[in-house]
């Protein structure tokens, strides 16, 4: 009699680790998910992000050009003139 109640008790901690084991791999496999997706996501937000101030950089520096031109041009012909 003792051992099956032996049996049947080794038995339920084995099914019982082993819903533990796996309830464990699927919250991890989820959290893993959960970060790789954020971290893709805050990636794609710097990536546009850096996009953009690049993108903001190079209007300024081609209006400073254009700016800096139109003056030269106007100094140019006021001493010409």
């Amino acid at each position: 009699m003792s051992f099956r109640i032996v049996v049947v008790v080794v038995v339920v901690v084995i099914v019982v680790v082993a819903v533990f084991v796996v309830v464990i791999a699927v919250v991890f496999v989820v959290v893993v998910i959960v970060v790789v997706e954020v971290v893709v996501e805050v990636l794609v937000v710097v990536i546009v992000l850096v996009a953009v101030v690049v993108v903001v950089i190079a209007v300024v520096f081609v209006v400073v050009v254009v700016v800096v031109v139109v003056v030269i041009v106007v100094v140019a012909v006021v001493v010409v003139v």
